[in-house]
């Protein structure tokens, strides 16, 4: 019996993760489809306003969070088998995040119209603003505490596509910049609706008893600190870039981004679906099947980090030329110098929100990320003025190196068991033949028009990817292995 719930719990959190990859890969799939139309159709000039715009307002969105959008999970996760403590749970959270959401709109409306800058486009940020509300109708948090990625990954898919339709239709012109960012918006935050009516299914907004509030305010803090720095060198980026250069810049630096975010969303989806399990085994002190998730974590994250790294490093122009155009050409040079951020987030995302949090050490992950984000501000006032975008790109991988170094060596005796079973050299090994199989191509006597950079990436991806791939099986890397078997035993069910 233990052993059938074992294999249960194991199918599940691989359609978890598989829901979770397709939603999270979704939130950067709708940008990136739209990004060559949009690119071309707003400039660079526009694309830097959109971003720049909502950029700032990410500031003021976190802080009406509160870092309830991750500690909610963990909260919800801990009760989510009593309906009633569930529901009180939610309650308290859900207060907490209206009072501060309405502080948090207040304040960025003044700064709409006090801030020459922001002035200047009010509407434009004030569209962008809507997400303070979407985010708190929405309670995504506690879909994910109940793993519930099913009806979050369906509905979200749906608007969307909806928003992508609807972006094709309306922005014709470099003016449509506005509906554009309503667009965006939809896309991102409609579903909320949907989450909010829907909520009942699992809880009720039903007083059982006294709130207390501040038993949830320690954590929540460490959680919303966190949020703040973690914003710091993931946003400052931009907003430094149009103050202290052009929004033109932010157009540039944002083009180098959309690929690395997407590449990005689909490493750390393992981690999102396992924060909730994993505050699970903690809570009742399954630290076998802990141990066990976390160095699969650990293995998946390199073997899938490494190879789109090195591949969007190679391939950056053709990357940049086939979404962007050639007026994007400044947008090369950051993105090289982004890439290998994939591997570094990864693993510091595994560390951080699958190792530390469950286990209450959430004050280690703020003490790093604050680290990451120093070290960020201060790189971006020195390169910035000198190398525009990419200096931007370049302090955020010195920001992301500083996270992971403080995180490991925090970490350094747990996790030194968890590497013992990861062989690198297979990893290494994989890189080198794929790399080699598909280095020629870029020696081919072709242009960068869109059609030539899209054939050179067709031929290269699947030369270098599938290259990869045959070494890592030949070489019997473990969680390679594992996926392979387990496609093929589906496979043969099917067949049968």
């Amino acid at each position: 019996m233990a052993e059938h719930d074992k294999v249960k719990k194991e199918v599940s959190l691989k359609m978890n993760f598989i829901l979770n990859s397709i939603l999270a890969a979704s939130n950067f799939i709708f940008p990136l489809i739209s990004f060559p139309y949009v690119s071309r159709v707003l400039k660079a000039a526009g694309n830097g306003n959109v971003n720049w715009a909502t950029d700032f307002v990410a500031y003021f969105a976190m802080i009406a969070g509160l870092g309830i959008p991750t500690y909610g999970i963990k909260a919800c996760a801990k009760v989510r088998d009593d309906r009633k403590k569930l529901s009180h749970v939610v309650q308290e959270l859900f207060i907490i995040n209206i009072v501060v959401s309405l502080l948090s709109a207040t304040a960025l409306t003044v700064c709409i119209f006090t801030i020459p800058k922001l002035r200047e486009d009010k509407k434009l940020f004030m569209i962008c603003g809507l997400i303070i509300f979407f985010n708190l109708i929405g309670m995504e948090w506690v879909y994910k505490g109940l793993e519930k990625y099913k009806f979050i990954t369906v509905r979200s898919m749906i608007f969307k596509a909806i928003a992508l339709v609807g972006m094709f239709l309306f922005v014709h012109k470099e003016s449509d910049y506005l509906k554009y960012a309503v667009l965006t918006i939809f896309a991102s935050s409609a579903s909320s609706v949907l989450n909010l009516l829907n909520i009942r299914k699992y809880i009720s907004f039903k007083k059982t008893g006294p709130y207390e509030f501040r038993k949830h305010m320690k954590a929540v803090s460490v959680f919303f600190a966190m949020s703040c720095a973690t914003i710091v060198y993931t946003k400052l980026d931009s907003i430094m870039l149009g103050f202290m250069i052009n929004k033109k810049e932010v157009g540039y630096y944002h083009a180098s981004v959309k690929i690395k975010e997407i590449l990005v969303t689909i490493v750390t989806s393992l981690g999102a679906v396992l924060l909730p399990r994993a505050s699970y085994y903690v809570k009742n002190n399954m630290m076998d099947e802990f141990r066990r998730i976390s160095g699969k974590a650990i293995n998946f994250v390199m073997v899938l980090a490494a190879p789109l790294m090195l591949y969007f490093m190679i391939f950056a122009t053709e990357g940049i030329y086939f979404l962007a155009g050639p007026e994007y050409t400044y947008s090369i040079v950051p993105m090289i110098y982004i890439m290998p951020t994939l591997f570094l987030i990864g693993l510091s995302n595994i560390l951080g929100m699958e190792m530390l949090v469950p286990t209450g050490r959430e004050k280690i992950v703020l003490y790093s990320v604050i680290a990451g984000a120093v070290t960020d501000l201060a790189l971006n006032l020195i390169y910035i003025p000198k190398l525009g975008a990419a200096g931007a790109a370049l302090g955020t991988l010195v920001a992301e190196c500083v996270v992971l170094i403080w995180q490991c060596v925090v970490l350094r005796d747990e996790i030194r068991g968890l590497f013992k079973n990861i062989f690198a050299w297979k990893i290494l090994l994989g890189l080198l033949i794929g790399s080699a199989s598909c280095f020629w191509v870029k020696l081919l006597p072709m242009g960068n028009t869109e059609k030539e950079c899209f054939i050179k990436i067709i031929i290269s991806g699947i030369l270098f990817f599938g290259s990869y791939g045959v070494t890592l099986l030949v070489t019997k890397e473990k969680i390679t292995r594992e996926i392979f078997d387990s496609v093929i035993g589906k496979l043969r069910k099917k067949k049968n």
